[in-house]
């Protein structure tokens, strides 16, 4: 494995929740990233940020690491969810709150039904 595969390996194993994103979960420098920690940040949803603009080994390497080619990308326990469009589908469909729910990841139900209602 390479220092960068070893690097997003001890983050992802280290943290129940973490989004690879271009910025940082305060100030987002991509839509596709603001959407996503924006849903995360709004659910309530403690999880670790790696803003990949700041070390294009990691940039690079966590396209490698998981075989998806773009930004941004979440973890849950581990595991590679998806990209903006996949996590936006699941908020919708609430395969993210049974996701949480399955692995113990505290988050506001209310304020994602929130989301579900306003995008009805």
């Amino acid at each position: 494995m390479s220092d960068a595969a070893n690097q997003i390996q001890e983050t992802i194993s280290g943290n129940d929740v973490v989004l690879y994103m271009k910025g940082t979960k305060m100030m987002p420098q991509c839509g596709f990233s603001s959407r996503v920690a924006g849903v995360l940040n709004f659910m309530g949803v403690d999880f670790t940020d790696v803003n990949v603009l700041a070390d294009e080994n990691i940039r690079q390497g966590i396209k490698d690491f998981s075989d998806w080619p773009t930004i941004p990308q979440l973890y849950v326990k581990g595991e590679f969810v998806g990209g903006c469009d996949i996590i936006t589908e699941m908020t919708l469909s609430g395969e993210l709150d049974t996701l949480f729910e399955e692995n113990g990841v505290g988050f506001d139900k209310d304020a994602a039904n929130k989301i579900r209602e306003a995008n009805a």
